[in-house]
Parts: C-alpha cells; structure tokens; sequence
C-alpha cells in the first residue's frame, strides 16, 4: 500500500466516525486530481469563462453533504463517488453555459466526439507524446501529434475512454474497469491495445515516442 493510499483510508475512517475535520483533509486529498480531471474535461468554449477551482469546490460542498450517503452505501471506492459528482458538477456548467450546444447531459462526457480532432485529444495526445522533444524536430512533433489525434477520434469509444483514464486521469485499471462496467481483464487488454495501436502512429517519427 503507497501513502497516499495509506493517508486516505485514515481520513476515511476518522470522516466515516464523524470527524468533520477528517472529511475536510479527505477532500483536499484529492483536489489536484479533480482540477486535472476538470481542466480535461472542460469543453474548449468555456474555458477562460468558468474556473475549475470553482467547480471543484462545488463538488467538495455537494460531497459534503451526501458523505452520509456514502458511508451508509459505499458502492464504490470513494475516489470514484467524488469524481462522479465532480463531473455532475461540470456537466451541469456545460448545461447552463451551453445549453442545446452542450455535450450529451445524461453521459459521462464523451472525449473525441465528432469528425475532426477536438481539444482533448489534442491535450491527451501532447501528453501521451510527452514533453522532451528538441526544437529541431518540431516540425516532426506536430506531424506526429496530429497522426495520434486521428488515431484517437477513429478509436472505439471506450478505447478512448480508456486510455484518457488511465494516461491523463491516472486512474488504475481496476478504477477504470468499475467506471466503464467492464471487467478487469478487458479493461487491461483494452488498455494495451489501444496504447500499441498509438505507438505504431508516432513509429519512426525523431525525437517522439508514447511515453
């Protein structure tokens, strides 16, 4: 067990006993997590318009008030049941900013919707690329970039979903397994082989590789 999974399982066990304070420390645990997962999955025409902080926060108070709920039930890792109102929270900016513009509302946010590439994949695939080619090569970068981001909108759904989870979310397989209600086993070999299928993409291109 890391220490940070060490950490949290104490501040759930001391918010779970009625600990106010606990639950507070619990919730600020994982809020750089949620603002990477906000910033993500943000749709592109509001950022600059909301803040993440703000919908981050939101979510703690919400979380605040049904932790009863989670306690009483816990249907899945606590992790996942604040993140699944964090992303209520987004989901309901994206309603009220966007209106019929907004992404499907009753869904997980769907990432790499549509025909051409949108921000998020063009986020996911800088990040999958990673962050140490030369200026000399740049030229090759972006070509490579874009050859991911076509590989991402052509993927199955899922796949995406998968690989957003796991390389940009940092969630572990088991996490993304329940998310998805899939199995283990197919979340994993789904994993690699989208993640192959990437790496064939950027395969010859100087100074790139899936990191």
């Amino acid at each position: 067990m890391t220490e940070p999974e060490s950490l949290e399982i104490g501040l759930l066990q001391r918010a779970s006993a009625g600990q106010p304070q606990a639950l507070g420390d619990l919730l600020q645990h994982h809020r750089e997590h949620l603002l990477r997962i906000v910033k993500f999955r943000m749709d592109s025409r509001l950022r600059g318009r909301l803040d993440p902080d703000d919908i981050v926060q939101d979510a703690f108070i919400e979380a605040t008030q049904r932790f009863q709920d989670f306690v009483d039930n816990q249907e899945m890792p606590f992790f996942l049941w604040l993140r699944f109102i964090t992303i209520q929270k987004l989901m309901q900016m994206h309603r009220r900013h966007l209106g019929a513009k907004s992404r499907d509302a009753e869904r997980e946010i769907s990432i790499f919707a549509g025909p051409s590439p949108q921000a998020t994949s063009a986020v996911l695939a800088a990040h999958l690329l990673g962050k140490h080619t030369s200026p000399s090569v740049a030229a090759m970068r972006a070509e490579a970039t874009m050859r991911v981001e076509l590989a991402l909108n052509s993927m199955n759904e899922v796949d995406r979903e998968i690989l957003a989870l796991r390389r940009f979310e940092r969630l572990q397989n088991h996490e993304v397994a329940k998310l998805l209600n899939i199995t283990i086993s197919a979340a994993s070999n789904r994993y690699i082989r989208a993640l192959a299928r990437l790496r064939v993409e950027v395969e010859g291109a100087p100074g790139d590789s899936i990191t």
